[in-house]
Formats: structure tokens, sequence, C-alpha cells
């Protein structure tokens, strides 16, 4: 069994290399008994793999997969990355030349949050990058990693904008359920042109069917979500997949499985959308904080 709290990076690549070899035996039309037979594996060997019960994935035994499904080279070497970090626990290559742009941690956690039904989470410092705009991402990132050059900076940047995507798609689009602290409307990100457009791209998004914003005001005094930021992943039944929690710092990000814990985060979101005024003040809140730019 897996720990219940993980380091994000190679929790969030070892559950995203399950779900990606799951859909990959799928589209190939085979069952898990033929896999591990044409292998020599034991059935549960496989089944752990697929359902990222193993904290370890071996590259040789994913490239092994890989040439049974018949995946293509982009796939090919996306799921060996995971499997690689899985093993050495770093989300970095040996030099700058052999290091993408977007790493396989950030492949990884768009692949979950892409294939999430329901996404809940509290943001304590700044709009979520699911309801960011580009340029509002991109001082992020300026501020936030300053170890990228300017064009690695603009390939995150173009990675974060598309993965808004899910939020548009025809059919089940995310259902988006955020909590803002005042805090991050009242934060200037760039010059006041940034902030202002940023603000005003959150009130459009807020009125969207599967998106619900709330903002919690300083007035409301301590609550839960001083704990930290958090986001809760929930996934469609046909997934496979359990419900994570995701937590993330400037040291580094964790993935929560356990059932307890993540019910107690469930628990804590619902205060908090009890506690916090409804969409509709809440948006006139942000409407106030566009005027004040």
């Amino acid at each position: 069994m897996t720990q219940d709290i993980e380091l994000g990076t190679p929790a969030l690549c070892r559950l995203q290399l399950g779900a990606e070899l799951r859909r990959l035996r799928g589209e190939a039309a085979l069952k898990s008994s033929q896999v591990a037979k044409r292998l020599l594996w034991s059935p549960s060997k496989l089944t752990r793999l697929e359902y990222g019960d193993n904290v370890i994935a071996e590259p040789e035994d994913v490239a092994m997969l890989c040439d049974v499904y018949k995946a293509d080279a982009e796939t090919r070497s996306l799921l060996i990355d995971y499997a690689t970090v899985t093993k050495t626990k770093q989300n970095r290559w040996t030099s700058i030349g052999e290091r993408p742009a977007v790493r396989p941690a950030i492949h990884a956690f768009v692949g979950l949050e892409a294939s999430a039904a329901v996404v809940r989470t509290y943001q304590s410092d700044y709009v979520p990058g699911l309801l960011q705009t580009e340029a509002y991402a991109r001082a992020i990132h300026q501020t936030a990693s300053r170890s990228y050059s300017s064009e690695e900076i603009e390939v995150r940047v173009a990675a974060r904008v598309a993965r808004q995507a899910v939020l548009h798609r025809a059919e089940a689009p995310l259902e988006l359920f955020v909590i803002l602290s005042e805090t991050v409307l009242r934060r200037r990100a760039g010059d006041s042109t940034v902030t202002r457009e940023q603000l005003e791209h959150l009130a459009d998004l807020a009125t969207m069917r599967n998106v619900q914003v709330q903002v919690m005001p300083f007035g409301a005094g301590f609550h839960l979500g001083m704990n930290g930021p958090f986001a809760i992943f929930r996934f469609a039944r046909t997934s496979l997949s359990r419900p994570i929690v995701y937590l993330e710092n400037l040291a580094a990000g964790w993935v929560v499985t356990d059932d307890g814990i993540v019910d107690s985060y469930e628990h804590t979101f619902s205060e908090l959308r009890a506690l916090a005024p409804g969409p509709q003040e809440s948006r006139n809140m942000i409407h106030q904080a566009i005027k004040e730019v």
C-alpha cells in the first residue's frame, strides 16, 4: 500500500501513470489477464501499476507495457518519465539541455485535473490556475519561478492557459468550486492593468453554470482555511481513481489519498462555503475590487 500523505511530484506521476496505463489497455482492447500472461507477470503486478498502488514504477516495466499497447513515441517517453520520477523522487534531469520545459509532474497534475469531475479549492493568495489570465499567470511565474528562462516561463504560461479547456468542454465540463480569501482580490499582480483584467476575467467566469466562486471577507475573522490552501479532486465513477487532496507550498507539494483525511478536507470546504458570502454577493465584492484598482 502507498502512504496516505506523499510528496506530490512522485505521487502525481504514479497516479497519472496508472490512469494512462488503464487507458492504453482499454484502447488496445486487452484484458489485464492477457497482458499479464504475455509479459509473464502475475495479474496483481499489473493491477498495482494501474491503480498506482506501487510507490515505485520501474521504467523497464512501463516500456514493456508501451510495446504491448503500441503506444506512440511521445506517450511512451512521457510514461517512462513518470516511472523515472517515482523511482528517483526527482522531477528534474541532470542538465538544462535534458530538462523539459513542462516537467512530468506538471503533465501528471494536468492529466488528473482533466480527468476530474469536480474540483473544490480554497486559495488564500492568488487566483487558481484554471481561472487565471495569461498576463496574471506570467506575472506569477516571473516572481515565483526565477530559476526559469523567459522561454521556459512562456511554455509554462501556455500550458496553464491550455488547462482551462476543461471548463469549456462540450461534454461533462469540470465542475469547479472556488473559495478565495479577500486577500486575493486586494493583492496587485504586475501592474494595475494586469490586476484589473484578472478580476474582470474572474467575475465573468464566476457566471458560468459549472463555476462557483465565493470570497471569504476579512470580516469573517478566523476560519479553517487559515490552515492553508488545498484542492480536492473527485473523479468520475468510471475513472477508477480514488479522490485526492493536493497541498502545495514553496518547498513542495503533497498528495493525500487516505479516505478519512480526504473527508476532513471535504468537511472543511463545506464549512468554508457556509461561512463565506454566496456567489452573487461574492461577485459584488469582485466588482467592488475592480473599481478600487
